[in-house]
């Protein structure tokens, strides 16, 4: 079968899954009916060493906020794509200006290249601590996982979810083998989910921080998830909407409770591992996976971390792919096959990432993934303000406009993120 090329109209576009193509339970045990709903969270569930390196156990509470925003958001993306029938690109062309709708796309385009720096570099670094392979040739082997997605979407859409669960499995896997060896201080861990002003007040922390959050949300991933949700049939009625919601919203909690696990076993690692030993300079992938080994006593430490790192890659790389068909349909209907959806994502993310290897090697390189991380941060606020604009818009909403709490805390998160945001940047210019 050949791969899905979108044969919806635009208005119905579905980011590389059929629309309404997984069936879903009337009724039955709620874990049977649950089951159908499983999958579009994960999509989106994909620390930072050298917070952890760096601060200790300090940025945990960064962490923990973080995932609350991203559920919180992700639970508003699910509601808009069920009760809207639309995704947040579509409905974002329909209500704004053409050039409103066009810069709007540009900045997403900006996210998805930004995080598919990422894993470009992220998965070259896992090619070269478990096989040697240079940087340089591991940036340029990354183009092939084009071929990776073509062959997981002749299988259908939920298939390609089973793959990425697999691959957050695998990553959960290896970082919580790792935290065991770690052996932290579970005293201070609890302690670093307490709010610290020194995250504001430190330039270097803030900076961080808001890496943090960049790849804890991850904004493009907003007009992905209002997509996949329509890959389920779901029933027309609003009793099987209300229903349909509620299992979004628990699969995509799931997901990123699973995410925030991963996260903060990174942080605790790294805070136990390299802060408490001494080698709180770390912050370059290579260097964590060569100490790993020596610092937790255990050779495996070293290998679990890059295969989990190789895991990661692949995962958010099937997540850039679909995002990237929804928003370039979504905002300014084009239509792309797939592979060349994928392979011009790629290409920008390989030139810099291929440049700046050349160039700087791995301190460059270890620079460039952070910077990466912190764009997806002050790209956040333009994707956050249509959504929660949308789904409190009754008439949008078709009758299930968010409650007036929910759209009190999503305004809330915002203002969070904007000034953080803004006093980066002011800091930035001084």
């Amino acid at each position: 079968m050949a791969p899905p090329v979108f044969t919806e109209t635009v208005e119905h576009g579905d980011g590389g899954g059929a629309m309404r193509s997984v069936g879903v339970r009337g009724a039955g045990p709620w874990w049977r009916r649950i089951a159908a709903y499983l999958g579009p969270g994960y999509l989106v569930a994909v620390g930072d060493l050298a917070g952890g390196a760096a601060y200790g156990y300090a940025l945990l509470w960064i962490v923990g906020v973080s995932s609350l925003m991203a559920m919180l958001l992700q639970v508003l993306a699910a509601r808009l794509g069920i009760a809207a029938q639309a995704d947040l690109a579509q409905l974002c062309r329909r209500h704004a200006s053409r050039p409103s709708a066009l810069a709007q796309w540009l900045l997403c385009e900006l996210a998805i290249c930004a995080c598919d720096l990422a894993e470009v570099i992220g998965t070259a670094i896992a090619l070269n601590m478990l096989f040697g392979t240079p940087l340089a040739a591991g940036v340029l082997l990354t183009v092939l996982d084009v071929l990776l997605i073509l062959w997981l979407q002749k299988f259908g859409f939920r298939y390609l979810e089973a793959f990425v669960v697999a691959l957050m499995g695998v990553v959960l896997l290896c970082f919580g083998i790792n935290l065991v060896l770690a052996r932290p201080d579970w005293g201070a861990v609890a302690a670093g989910f307490i709010p610290s002003a020194r995250t504001v007040t430190d330039p270097h922390m803030l900076y961080l921080a808001i890496g943090i959050v960049g790849a804890t949300v991850m904004p493009h991933n907003l007009y992905l998830h209002s997509s996949t949700v329509q890959t389920r049939r779901i029933p027309a009625s609003r009793a099987g909407k209300r229903s349909a919601i509620a299992f979004a919203s628990a699969d995509v909690i799931g997901a990123l409770v699973m995410a925030l696990a991963v996260n903060a076993a990174i942080l605790i690692t790294a805070a136990a591992v390299f802060h408490a030993g001494g080698h709180p300079g770390v912050a370059e992938l290579q260097d964590a996976q060569r100490l790993l080994g020596p610092l937790t006593g255990s050779a495996l430490a070293g290998t679990l971390f890059a295969v989990a790192l190789l895991a990661a890659g692949q995962s958010s790389s099937v997540t850039a792919t679909l995002a990237g068909q929804v928003v370039m349909e979504g905002f300014v209907q084009v239509r792309m096959p797939p592979w060349a959806r994928r392979l011009l994502t790629r290409s920008i993310a390989v030139v810099p990432a291929f440049a700046v290897t050349l160039a700087y090697g791995e301190a460059g390189i270890g620079r460039l993934l952070l910077f990466s991380q912190v764009v997806l941060s002050l790209q956040l606020p333009f994707a956050m303000y249509p959504l929660i604009r949308f789904t409190s818009d009754p008439a949008i909403m078709n009758g299930f406009a968010s409650p007036r709490w929910l759209g009190l805390a999503a305004w809330t998160a915002m203002a969070t993120i904007v000034v953080l945001n803004v006093v980066l940047v002011a800091r930035a210019l001084a």
